[in-house]
């Protein structure tokens, strides 16, 4: 099932690693479901609409998801400091509003916790600082964000933003104690999530976790190594990632810098390497967005339309090899959407990755479009919408009647609960996976639609509400994954 973190409920705006995260996993478990599939739990920016891919870190977590009533029985803040009578809204994440209310407890829960150092929390806090090599930059980039205004690190003095040695150390001296409250965020959302991870591995439950190819420009990714980037002198984008129109989306413009792969290989792909190693500790399985990316990259010219953008080669299956030989086998989903041809089909199956299909990006009226179901081979996961696409119910209603009546005929229905019918032929289908998003379970309308690509607003807030998950299809889904041999 995909369910991004965020969209679960709670009593404080915006769901968390906490309890209601595992109600949904005891849901999943007990309909016979697998698979947990999420966005990225990178932290997000207003800057960017909140959206989990245009992030401040590829590597760090969004603190917002810590749990706070895990706070309260670690005794780093009190049931009273947790307990709002402020009216949240159920079915909608409002940032500010949980920033206002969530960030000063996560203050004061370090407050505590730097006067008290209880002993066992210590520990932990040591051991994580020793477990993972991104932090410091990470913390650094997040306090200097925060000294200066929250600018872009391209408009910090030039000392700091070039990274220079002696301006280092000082900011390091200055923000010694900002530094160490952003690490203490992270550790905390890391224990939590692994603690749910192996809740969920106790039930049978993967998660498949999501790997954006690019990173956002005002990151402490492109900071930090600014060099693996195609940059120009200022340290902004020279090649813009982005994609030209396809029959569902405009051409697009992602903001994101480019890699220059050139270095990237140099550096013997260090950060990749690390970057997918801990994505791996993170997650079960790994979706890889926009796969075609590592065969071939469509980059746009600063300042330029993004139709005036063109195709660059790729790294190709030598990064996916080095990869290999650092970390195995790789368990990954390929997301192999828009502009696809034979090159990057033979690089998927070099990786061995299944590849994604969509039923709503069928053509119901044509005999064997490559999203129709029964077209499906094994190598494929199967969905009836993702968190990019409207849900089923919204998308239905949207089709004109030549393509309702194409639908109708060929899944047999006659409108009533199309919802089930995506679903059910999403797992008769022969793709070796099958992923519903939550809102389909529960035939919600297009204003339960989770991402609209290409737009900056009203997207990454969508939640599900106490009661859905109460009134979770635990037996239907469970019969129909039972009858379609999906039981594990």
């Amino acid at each position: 099932m995909y369910l991004h973190p965020t969209a679960l409920p709670g009593r404080h705006g915006i769901g968390s690693f906490g309890e209601p995260a595992k109600r949904f996993v005891d849901a999943a478990a007990e309909a016979g479901q697998s698979l947990w599939q999420l966005c990225p739990l990178s932290p997000v920016a207003e800057v960017h609409g909140f959206s989990p891919y245009q992030a401040y870190s590829a590597f760090a977590l969004e603190p917002l998801l810590i749990d706070l009533d895990d706070l309260v029985e670690r005794g780093l803040l009190d049931e009273a400091d947790v307990a709002t009578d402020r009216s949240f809204p159920d079915e909608r994440v409002d940032y500010e509003a949980v920033r206002e209310f969530k960030y000063p407890l996560l203050r004061e829960a370090y407050e505590r916790f730097d006067a008290e150092e209880p002993e066992d929390v210590a520990a932990e806090f040591a051991a994580f600082k020793e477990r993972v090599d991104w932090l410091d930059n990470y913390a650094l980039f997040r306090a200097l964000k925060d000294h200066f205004g929250d600018i872009a690190w391209t408009d910090w003095p030039d000392p700091i933003r070039s990274r220079e040695p002696e301006a280092m150390a000082e900011y390091r001296e200055e923000l010694a104690d900002e530094i160490r409250y952003r690490k203490f965020r992270q550790f905390l959302a890391v224990d939590q999530w692994d603690e749910l991870h192996d809740y969920a591995a106790e039930r049978g439950i993967d998660v498949v976790g999501d790997l954006p190819i690019y990173v956002a420009q005002d990151s402490a990714d492109v900071w930090a190594n600014p060099e693996l980037f195609e940059l120009d002198e200022a340290g902004e984008p020279a090649l813009i990632s982005g994609v030209p129109a396809d029959a569902n989306n405009p051409a697009q413009e992602w903001g994101m810098p480019v890699y220059d792969w050139g270095a990237v290989v140099a550096d013997d792909y260090e950060w990749w390497v690390d970057r997918v190693a801990w994505q791996l500790e993170l997650s079960d399985l790994i979706r890889i967005d926009h796969f075609r990316g590592f065969d071939e990259y469509y980059a746009i010219g600063a300042d330029e339309d993004p139709s005036a953008g063109r195709w660059y080669e790729g790294p190709g299956l030598e990064f996916f090899r080095r990869l290999e030989d650092e970390l195995g086998d790789l368990p990954v989903i390929a997301e192999d959407i828009g502009f696809i041809n034979e090159s990057v089909e033979q690089l998927r199956r070099d990786v061995d990755a299944p590849g994604m299909k969509v039923l709503q990006y069928a053509d119901w009226c044509s005999e064997d479009h490559i999203y129709l179901p029964h077209t499906y081979d094994e190598d494929t996961v199967a969905y009836p919408g993702t968190h990019d696409t409207n849900t089923v119910r919204g998308w239905y209603e949207n089709l004109s009647d030549e393509t309702r009546d194409c639908l109708h005929y060929y899944l047999g229905a006659d409108g009533d609960e199309i919802n089930w019918k995506l679903i059910d032929a999403a797992w008769h289908s022969d793709s070796v996976l099958a992923v519903v998003p939550v809102q389909d379970l529960f035939d919600l309308g297009e204003w339960a639609r989770f991402n609209s690509p290409g737009t900056d607003t009203g997207n990454w807030d969508w939640r599900c509400t106490a009661d859905q998950l109460d009134a979770f299809p635990v037996d239907r889904l469970r019969e129909l994954t039972a009858d379609a041999d999906r039981l594990e």
